[in-house]
């Protein structure tokens, strides 16, 4: 064991506060209420008696947990309901239905399930209400791509974008693009009901267009924006051709546009946030403090390259080691966002494994400890959720005739960690709101 079993624990226990406060039905519960027949959410009321239906629409890696908290508040009241995840739950629904789906490139469960809730929308009308519970993921969860565009053509585009080490907002420009669904289009199909949206959010700096590629939300993005990210990124020849033309023939204005802010009437639409990596970083630092740490909270928006991240981070370890600054010894450096990997080589690992590896490099021979975990328990396409490393990483795997700049280069986080015993490996939380990384110094 490479870290010591007392700075191990610590770094877990605070990580699992942070996990815990994105729990997604105490997430709900805090904004939503219900006395009567008024339901709250937030500031706005809803005399439930009013509406001829009530229909629930979930989906994300946090949509089962979301879905049973409103469920559970308002029973018998929903008419129909469907619940679409990347998880099986034993628990069943009593008036919704279950789909499981493909995250993080959609396939045909995903078409299926995005089908299904066209068709409850099909059934509303003005005197309806109709809720949507959005969490991360569920861009891939549920798909319908645009004509013309197969679903293979999106599977491709998808994993190229991904594999390219493109952020969020190109990711999700492009997608809300070549869909049916995304940007505003669900709340396109729900009008004119009654609309509220319960939002989980795994989006740095929540931008509220860019989660699940904002389904129910106007899209402030175009197609002329889509082509440039493309174009930014190289991809313009190898992207499937019938995503191109798609693209191009909405950039000529042949295509009509997604769904833009005037074309709706604000006094019909809701739409909240309901839990944040803020919340889960807040969580993490009062745990921290506890265990006696002057803690640093640095920023719940981190993004860029993974192994350029974690240099900024040892950076500011190695101030705090020598110089007591921004916080004196013990301290605890806790942060959160989201990074990117523009893999290049053959390797396995997630974006918090590589950020792991890379931080390890930076302190090697320093009195330093770090996590770098998802929220969601999930790492890439891995069944790890991060990796611990400290500055004592390094030696040890190279006396195992690992090499940590061998396995950086070849994308290879995964195999690096997996051979220390040092990868987290706790399971899908139910939960996403974007990764979470604390630093321990003694």
């Amino acid at each position: 064991m490479i870290h010591s079993n007392q700075t191990k624990d610590q770094l877990l226990e605070i990580y699992n506060k942070a996990v815990e406060a994105a729990n997604p039905s105490k997430c709900v519960s805090d904004h939503v209420s219900l006395k009567g027949d008024i339901l709250r959410v937030d500031s706005r009321t809803y005399d439930l008696g009013k509406y001829k239906s009530i229909y629930m629409v979930a989906f994300g890696k946090a949509a089962h947990s979301m879905a049973r908290a409103f469920e559970d508040l308002i029973g018998e009241r929903i008419k129909d309901g469907i619940v679409v995840s990347n998880t099986f739950q034993k628990s069943k629904f009593s008036r919704s239905r279950f789909y499981l789906s493909s995250h993080p490139v959609p396939d045909e469960r995903s078409l299926s399930g995005a089908n299904e809730v066209l068709k409850l929308l099909r059934d509303t009308n003005r005197d309806d209400l109709v809720i949507f519970l959005i969490s991360g993921g569920g861009s891939a969860l549920i798909a319908m791509p645009a004509p013309g565009i197969s679903l293979e053509d999106k599977q491709r585009a998808t994993l190229m974008l991904l594999n390219s080490g493109v952020d969020k907002y190109g990711l999700n420009v492009v997608r809300k693009h070549i869909s049916q669904i995304k940007g505003g289009g669900l709340l396109n199909k729900a009008l004119p009901s009654r609309v509220i949206t319960l939002i989980l959010s795994n989006v740095v700096g929540d931008t509220l267009d860019a989660i699940a590629s904002g389904p129910t939300i106007p899209d402030p993005t175009t197609f002329e924006d889509a082509c440039r990210v493309i174009e930014a990124l190289g991809l313009e020849h190898r992207i499937p051709p019938q995503v191109m033309v798609h693209l191009e023939e909405g950039r000529r204005g042949n295509v009509p546009e997604t769904l833009k802010e005037g074309e709706i009437d604000p006094k019909r639409v809701q739409t909240v946030i309901v839990g944040n990596n803020y919340k889960s970083l807040l969580a993490a630092k009062r745990r921290a403090k506890q265990f006696g740490f002057n803690t640093f909270l640095l920023s719940s928006q981190l993004s860029g390259e993974a192994r350029e991240v974690a240099k900024v981070i040892s950076g500011i370890a190695l101030d705090i080691e020598r110089l007591d600054i921004p916080v004196k010894k013990p301290g605890c450096i806790i942060f959160g966002g989201e990074t990117t990997v523009t893999v290049i080589g053959r390797g396995k690992g997630g974006r918090n494994t590589e950020l792991a590896l890379s931080f390890a490099m930076e302190i090697m021979g320093h009195e330093i400890s770090g996590l770098f975990c998802g929220t969601d328990g999930v790492d890439g396409p891995t069944d790890a959720t991060g990796a611990i490393c400290d500055g004592h990483t390094r030696g040890v795997a190279r006396k195992m005739d690992l090499s940590a700049r061998e396995h950086l280069a070849q994308n290879d986080s995964y195999s690096f960690f997996d051979r220390l015993g040092s990868l987290v490996k706790i399971g899908p939380t139910g939960t996403n709101v974007m990764d979470i990384g604390i630093v321990i110094l003694r």
